[in-house]
């Protein structure tokens, strides 16, 4: 295994973008946020002594009134093939949705969307008008970055019902769904509830799920957990369907990106399977040939 696409990493330009959340006074009060607080470009993707022949740039908070600032920045300035995933606020009316999906659309990079759903995820998917605009995502192409816990069993039948009426809607499911940590092996009812969220995920063939912000449950966490993460999401999706990505900077929390890389390779998998989550599952989902 020389080469790996890393399908969800973040770049900064501080002299450019808003980034609400990364200023000091501003949440989330993380107290080492000040670690990532300053620019990053294409230069401290360093993961030696793989290759990195591509990245999925997952929108960073640069301008979310305006989300295609962040797009015209990233074509701009990245060298690497890389595709992106754009900020849009799936509660939008209709009109301004559509004006938005269309500025984005003129973009090459472009090839899906994220709104993370951290407040009352099921109360907003229940919503019409989010429906609407979750199912014109799909109508221009375009895949859903789901970012939520999927051991809120509310929200995921909400999003499974969405999935049944737009089964032409391609999800990619973020950080594995939240699973909660335990630094030894245990069943909890989080635990229990985030793996039926994650089997009833799986069902639709248009679902598939990304591994990474380990440094978001813990900083310092056991691999041993993060790897007993990510065979339940192969037991649940196989291994066409999961990809293993970084979430850069924010994993510089917990070690360095190159240290991380690493990690992965030490998984129990065969060459043919490391491929797949390294590196063509990232090129067939996200359209990075």
């Amino acid at each position: 295994m020389e080469n790996i696409i890393d399908p969800h990493l973040h770049l900064f330009d501080l002299s450019r973008g808003d980034y609400f959340w990364l200023a000091p006074h501003n949440p989330p009060f993380w107290q080492d946020k000040a670690k990532i607080h300053r620019s990053f470009t294409e230069s401290d993707l360093t993961p030696a002594p793989l290759k990195l022949a591509g990245f999925v740039h997952i929108e960073a908070g640069f301008d979310n009134d305006c989300p295609w600032r962040e797009i015209a920045y990233l074509e701009q300035s990245c060298r690497l093939p890389f595709k992106s995933v754009a900020f849009i606020d799936i509660a939008l009316e209709e009109k301004l949705f559509d004006q938005q999906l269309k500025r984005l659309l003129t973009y090459p990079s472009v090839a899906g969307c994220r709104y993370i759903l951290d407040q009352d995820p099921a109360g907003l998917l229940r919503r019409p008008r989010v429906q609407s605009n979750i199912t014109r995502l799909a109508e221009a192409g375009l895949s859903f970055d789901l970012q939520m816990p999927l051991s809120d069993s509310k929200a995921v039948s909400a999003f499974a019902g969405i999935l049944e009426q737009t089964p032409a809607l391609k999800v990619i499911i973020n950080h594995a769904g939240w699973p909660p940590y335990h630094s030894q092996p245990v069943a909890t009812d989080e635990d229990n509830a985030w793996q039926a969220g994650l089997e009833r995920l799986s069902c639709f063939p248009s679902v598939a799920v990304k591994c990474s912000g380990w440094e978001m449950a813990r900083r310092q966490y056991k691999m041993s957990w993060a790897k007993s993460v990510i065979s339940r999401c192969l037991s649940a999706f196989g291994h066409q369907r999961v990809m293993l990505a970084s979430n850069f900077p924010l994993c510089l929390f917990s070690g360095s990106y190159a240290g991380l890389w690493q990690d992965y390779l030490t998984l129990a998998l065969s060459e043919k399977q490391l491929n797949a989550v390294l590196y063509d599952n990232a090129a067939n989902w996200y359209g990075l040939k």
